[in-house]
């Protein structure tokens, strides 16, 4: 959710997904040792272990491993709806032109998949787990990619995580549509009133949404689960129905407000006060993915992992694996599938000019992250225990998901490796990642000029300010023969408002007054709070609820993290840096030295 979740610390998040990867794996290899130990039997007497309620006469009574798969997991499917969500509303999928090729590429790698299981299980029982193929398992993949570490991962990363959500969609879908038995109208219909006591929580008093999501969600699970539908939709379903914002202005003025009356008059009232204001500046889901989160990463997939991949490798069941149609198809379908979808759909999507990459993402790289996808783990295993009835049959399918996403990690690793090594990379940040673009980046003076002098930079940083005041002399100097290019490089630890000026600049610039905004900011660096970019924005003659609307929007989010993601894969790490004529400026940048590069690279 990448709008609302900007000041988030990215190495300290995708350390967090590692190790949820890593803790997966090991609960994987433990569950697989458990199996195949002297004390194979009692894994299987564990999980089988029945866990029961009685209330008067009602009784209601299911296995460890029921209550993990149907209960626990629902708790997974809501992480991920709330993910869909914010995409759809506030993230990558909410611009057309940013999400059509990785939606139309993970269309593309839920179909081949299946169409290639279904060549290998033509007919009986077995054509049934076509949906085993279908799925990505996103924490396998994304810890993945870490520990392979290609060069510049970032727009790839960004790539596979809205592959992801689609797949996840997908797979959700089928789920729902072909995994679910014993349909009963009556349960089904109190569900469809539970959605619509869901929807309007958001109407109640913000004390009691707490209380009131937590009871129409078990009422909602429960009302699925008599109805014949998977449970663990419900936590899909509930996500779908909370609500998603960026933070507002006032929301946020408000908590600074009630923190100020506490600090001066520190009492519980105020503190109470101070932590609701605090809590609701933020949308609620933001504040569920944040705190349920770790949970399911650290904890409930860790437990699924460990109830469902104990798979008997003894000699008999390997023997039969490599025999059976079955464990070839679910192979085939994801290593094969995925790569054959997601990088042929790519490259579809390119060659008509439907779509179209990200800047710096090529590709080869795609075919490395497709690869890769062919990890089909959790929902793979969830759906080997929906649709295989036969314990020998959904060991040998179980196998098959083990064996691809072994597969899938080495595949993913030479593809990377060999790509590197057939078209190695231009050195980092020797060169302009992405070329002037006239009708997008923020010009000053002729667009066709034949010089051309782009810094990254951010409007909190006194060195860019001194900078912006040689680039006058600069443009003075050569006049119409130069194009000054300003792109954004907050860097938020240092310069802790960097990105809300940035986002303040690119709002005004929808207007036309992109450069003017930049230089009252510059002009009063110590002063970017919002009430006082607001008052900047209405003194240089900008529309302040155009302006309130944009600062809010995708759009504006986007524009400043192309930027950032551009510098990333250049590998830019201060403020300011330059580039002339396409190529990195090193040493000084007062005005005199860049007059002297900028005359070395017309004479050049």
């Amino acid at each position: 959710m990448k709008s609302s979740r900007l000041g988030h610390d990215p190495t300290a998040k995708r350390f967090g997904e590692n190790a949820a990867a890593g803790l997966l794996l090991a609960f994987t290899v433990i569950a697989i040792l458990w199996a195949n130990s002297p004390w194979a039997h009692t894994y299987s007497e564990f999980w089988e272990t029945p866990v029961g309620l009685t209330f008067g006469a009602t009784h209601a009574e299911l296995t460890v491993k029921e209550l993990v798969n149907d209960g626990l997991m629902a708790f997974f499917f809501f992480i991920v709806g709330l993910e869909v969500k914010a995409q759809f509303t506030i993230g990558e999928l909410t611009e057309r032109s940013r999400a059509l090729v990785p939606v139309v590429a993970a269309i593309a790698g839920l179909t081949v998949p299946a169409l290639i299981f279904l060549l290998f299980n033509r007919s009986g029982d077995a054509a049934s787990a076509w949906g085993v193929v279908i799925s990505t398992d996103t924490a396998f993949l994304v810890g993945a990619l870490a520990i392979i570490a290609p060069k510049y991962p970032a727009r790839l990363r960004t790539f596979l995580l809205t592959l992801a959500v689609v797949d996840d969609v997908g797979a959700l879908a089928a789920i729902a549509l072909f995994y679910s038995e014993r349909i009963k109208v009556v349960p089904l219909l109190i569900a469809v009133v539970l959605l619509a006591g869901l929807a309007g929580v958001r109407f109640l008093p913000p004390a009691t949404r707490g209380l009131s999501y937590s009871v129409l969600a078990v009422a909602l699970w429960l009302a699925l689960f008599s109805g014949g539908v998977h449970p663990t939709l419900a936590g899909v379903a509930v996500a779908l129905m909370i609500p998603v914002f960026t933070p507002e202005r006032q929301r946020v003025e408000a908590a600074v407000e009630v923190i100020r009356a506490f600090r001066q008059s520190p009492n519980s009232e105020y503190a109470r006060a101070a932590t609701r204001s605090l809590r609701d500046s933020i949308s609620i889901n933001e504040r569920l993915v944040t705190g349920f989160g770790p949970y399911v990463s650290f904890g409930v997939l860790p437990l699924f992992a460990l109830a469902n991949a104990g798979v008997r490798l003894d000699t008999d069941t390997v023997l039969a694996a490599v025999r059976s149609p079955l464990t070839w198809g679910v192979v085939a379908g994801l290593v094969v599938g995925k790569l054959v979808g997601i990088t042929g759909a790519t490259w579809l999507m390119q060659r008509t000019g439907l779509g179209r990459l990200s800047p710096g993402l090529t590709l080869r790289r795609v075919a490395g992250g497709a690869a890769l996808s062919g990890i089909g783990f959790t929902i793979s295993l969830f759906i080997v225990d929906l649709a295989i009835k036969d314990p020998h049959s959904a060991d040998l399918a179980r196998v098959g998901v083990l064996a691809a996403s072994v597969i899938a990690v080495v595949l993913g690793w030479a593809v990377f490796r060999l790509t590197d090594w057939l078209s190695p990379p231009v050195p980092v940040g020797l060169k302009l990642v992405r070329d002037v673009e006239p009708g997008r980046d923020h010009i000053r003076g002729p667009a066709d000029a034949p010089l051309t002098l782009v810094e990254y930079g951010d409007f909190e940083c006194p060195f860019c300010s001194r900078a912006t005041g040689s680039i006058d002399e600069v443009v003075a100097y050569f006049g119409d023969e130069l194009r000054y290019v300003w792109r954004h490089l907050p860097l938020e630890k240092p310069h802790p408002r960097a990105m809300d000026a940035a986002r303040a600049s690119e709002a005004a610039g929808l207007q036309g007054k992109f450069f003017e905004m930049g230089a009252m900011m510059f002009q009063f660096q110590d002063y970017l709070e919002w009430q006082h970019i607001y008052r900047y924005a209405d003194q240089v003659g900008c529309d302040i609820t155009k302006f309130d609307e944009d600062v809010h929007s995708a759009h504006v989010l986007h524009r400043v993290d192309d930027d950032a993601q551009d510098a990333e894969l250049m590998d830019l790490n201060s403020t300011p840096t330059f580039f002339v004529n396409g190529i990195r400026h090193r040493g000084p940048w007062d005005a005199a030295s860049l007059i002297r590069a900028l005359e070395a690279g017309r004479r050049s």
